[in-house]
This record gives structure tokens, C-alpha cells and sequence, in this order.
């Protein structure tokens, strides 16, 4: 019988502590506080993201069930949700955010390898936000519309391994084009964009740090055939041609020549034209890029349904962006397991496995040998087949 720690301390051992605990006292989170560290924070709410808790008095009412398991897992009390609320409001959410780009760090670290399913050894990223929306008369500070607030989740996903390399939440007034001021551009990878973030002068900026970027043309691009390169009609490719663009401000925002591809899907009909600044790679690699920018979509989708992002545990931006940060280690989290463990379970089976298994003295890799729970001792019964005839 396996007498150690709870699942839950096991997947908590997979977090760099002392990374933590540097980043708690470099913004005095822990200055004067005597009940909750900054540690048991994460904790318990890195607990309600894996267990799907809904509320505090839902975080409160699990944990006091458990309570002669609480200091095996961190935990050193109970914890009241007015004593959590507190610590929600007040504790500087930057603390995770920074531990959050460290587990990032650590994940891409780990799945710079992964196959992207192109002949391509570039980095390669998708850019783009997805709305949280809000209750206006509870989230005041949270500016969208007249009559409801967002927040909104810039993410630059890493598509080998689907980690996000860049996350800022904002308000739900800040444009998706302005996102592009807030990245360090990387010499030589591959920014994969859709049309909402045509900006030339932004996307000039990319071109002149030797970074490389395929976005959507929008409908009233004035720009001038330079070249035609020959194409193959049945995949699709309409025509590839360079471009130089015509406009008064566009033309002084980007001078530099432009790669335009028209695409014609088979099944639909539908007609994309794309813009890039990669003159090298072949055009239906272009077009594959383009459409492996999904990917950043899915994963929008995937935390919405799995992770406590869209009903919080507190009314104020510092909670909101607490939970929100919180939320993306555990994702990134689960990820860093699954890959240092080589399991071939997905992050969905994974969660669900730990959702009822993290108060369990059972070893990890024991709870996640998913799909071989049967055994080979049962006995042999000689028992007709209801379907045999």
C-alpha cells in the first residue's frame, strides 16, 4: 500500500518552488501576512482549477471536508473564502503572471521538438485574442461597451506543442493590432496572423527584424502587380505574385515589396488571398501556415471549457487576473507532466483523471495509466453469450 503524498503534492512537486519564492519576495508578497501565503494561494486555487470548483464557499466546503488531508497538501489550515477573497484583491497578480512565463519557458524548453506537420525548422507562432465577457455592474473597471464589460486574452500560441509563449490581458477596448507593440519580434520565426492585424507599419516592423509573418489580405488592399510565379491550378493556388502596395500612407508605412497568394478552397468554393513576406518557402506551405493558425482558436476553446476562466471567484481586475494566470500554469502545468512523463493521454484525459484522483495516495504515473485498469487475475466463467445463437 502506497503510504506517501496525495496526488495533488505530487503534481505540485513538478513546480519550481524556489522560482516562486523568489518572485513572492521581489514584490513583497508575503510582507506582513500571517495566515495564506502567496504559495497556499496558488495552491488551493491551482486545486479549484482541477477540480472544476465554481465559487469560494465551493473551494471552502471541499477543503473542509478534507482537512486532515490539507497540510499533506500544502496546505497548512483551513482556509476560510473571506480569508481567499482577501488574498484574491490584494495580492499582486504580476507574482503569477511572472511564475506563469517561467512554466513557459520550461514547457516550449521541453516541446521544441514537436512535429508541426510542415518541412519547416523555423518557430512558428499564432497570434490572436479571444473576449471573456463580464457583468458590467459587477466588473466596472472591465471597459468594452456601454452595456457590458470584457476582458481580453492576447496569446501568441507556440504551435509545436500548442504552448503560449505570450499571453497579455487587457481591457475589452484594446485592439488586436495593437498586441503587435507588445512583442519582442524574433529574427527568423513565423508569425501567422488573421486580417484583424493587418497594420503595415506594424507588420513592417516584424520585416525589418528578420521575422517572417502570413496574415489575410483585406478586401481593400490598393496595391500593384510586380511578378507572376507559375502555379499549379488543382491545389488550389490561383495565382502567386509579388506586389508593391499603392496607397499614399501604406506605401511609406511598408516600401518594401509583399508576397500575394490567392487560394481557392476545392470543397467550398470559398477564395482567401494572403499576404506574407517570405518569398523562399512554397506557396502551399504558405496556405498550410495559414491554416494551422486554428490551432491558436482551439486553444482558445480548450481553456474556455476546462479551466475556470469565464466565472471568477472575485470582482476586482487584481482577482480576475489572479485566476487568469493561475489558470494558464495549470494548463501549462499539466502539459509540462505530460511531456516529462511521455504520456500519451491528452490534457482533457489528464485533467479528468486528476479531478477525482488529487486527495489519493496513489503514485502519478500508477493514476495515469489510462486504459489498462483491467486485470488479468479474474477467473474464467463458462457463461453464454446473450448474442449467440
Amino acid at each position: 500500500m502506497y503510504v506517501g503524498k496525495t496526488l495533488f503534492a505530487q503534481i505540485m512537486d513538478f513546480l519550481p518552488w524556489k522560482t516562486f519564492h523568489r518572485i513572492v519576495t521581489r514584490y513583497h508578497g508575503d510582507h506582513r501576512v500571517r495566515t495564506l501565503s502567496c504559495a497556499e494561494q496558488f495552491r488551493i486555487l491551482a486545486f479549484a482549477q482541477l477540480t472544476y470548483r465554481e465559487s469560494l464557499r465551493d473551494i471552502e466546503a471541499c477543503l473542509s471536508a478534507q482537512t486532515h488531508k490539507l497540510y499533506h497538501m500544502g496546505i497548512r489550515e483551513p482556509v476560510s473564502r473571506s480569508t481567499l477573497a482577501d488574498a484574491n484583491a490584494n495580492r499582486d497578480w504580476r507574482i503569477y503572471a511572472e511564475f506563469a512565463h517561467r512554466l513557459i519557458n520550461q514547457a516550449r524548453k521541453l516541446y521544441a521538438n514537436e512535429d508541426l506537420g510542415l518541412d519547416l525548422t523555423n518557430t512558428v507562432y499564432a497570434l490572436d485574442s479571444t473576449t471573456i465577457d463580464l457583468c458590467l455592474s459587477v466588473f466596472p473597471w472591465g471597459n468594452f461597451r456601454t452595456v457590458k464589460a470584457a476582458v481580453k486574452l492576447h496569446t501568441l500560441l507556440d504551435l509545436r506543442g500548442s504552448i503560449p509563449s505570450f499571453i497579455h490581458v487587457s481591457d475589452g477596448k484594446m485592439h488586436d493590432v495593437n498586441a503587435l507593440d507588445l512583442i519582442m519580434p524574433e529574427p527568423g520565426a513565423i508569425y501567422v496572423m488573421d486580417r484583424g492585424y493587418v497594420d503595415f507599419a506594424r507588420l513592417y516592423a516584424l520585416h525589418v527584424s528578420s521575422a517572417f509573418f502570413v496574415t489575410r489580405a483585406k478586401s481593400n488592399l490598393d496595391a500593384h502587380r510586380q511578378y507572376s510565379a507559375s502555379t499549379d491550378r488543382s491545389t488550389g493556388i490561383i495565382c502567386d505574385q509579388t506586389i508593391a502596395l499603392d496607397g499614399f500612407y501604406t506605401q511609406k508605412d511598408y516600401p518594401q515589396s509583399l508576397r500575394r497568394i490567392r487560394f481557392k478552397y476545392p470543397e467550398t468554393g470559398k477564395t482567401l488571398v494572403f499576404l506574407a513576406n517570405n518569398f523562399i518557402l512554397p506557396s502551399p506551405t504558405i496556405c498550410a501556415l495559414y491554416k494551422s493558425r486554428w490551432q491558436v482558436e482551439l486553444f482558445f476553446k480548450w481553456i474556455k471549457q476546462h479551466l475556470r476562466i469565464k466565472r471568477f471567484y472575485g470582482t476586482s481586475e487584481n482577482a480576475v487576473k489572479t485566476q487568469i494566470w493561475i489558470a494558464v500554469s495549470v494548463y501549462v502545468l499539466v502539459a509540462i507532466i505530460k511531456k516529462q512523463l511521455n504520456l500519451e493521454a491528452s490534457l482533457y484525459t489528464l485533467l479528468q483523471i486528476f479531478s477525482v484522483t488529487l486527495f489519493e495516495k496513489i503514485p502519478i504515473n500508477q493514476a495515469l495509466l489510462v486504459g489498462q485498469y483491467k486485470s488479468d487475475n479474474y477467473p474464467e466463467y463458462n457463461q453464454l453469450n446473450l448474442f449467440d445463437y
